[in-house]
């Protein structure tokens, strides 16, 4: 690739990263210059859940709920 096409291309790769990591860093930026009340609605859905259902012989069993931990924060568990 030349370096002008390179220098066109989105400058989130220039830098290099990835746009996920551009979209996190971003939305990180954007909680922290909130303002109160705005800023504690945000950091409530900070958190992310995931479910995770297992099979056995086909069957699903229970599902179970589970949180993300985020980069800031450790497991308890």
């Amino acid at each position: 690739m030349s370096g002008v096409a390179q220098a066109a291309g989105p400058f989130w790769r220039n830098a290099g990263m990835t746009y996920l990591s551009y979209a996190n860093t971003c939305a990180i930026v954007v909680r922290n210059c909130l303002k109160e009340p705005f800023k504690t609605q945000a950091a409530t859905r900070e958190h992310a859940y995931y479910k995770v259902q297992t099979y056995v012989d086909g069957v699903a069993q229970k599902a179970v709920v589970r949180e993300a931990v985020t980069a800031g924060e450790k497991s308890v568990a």
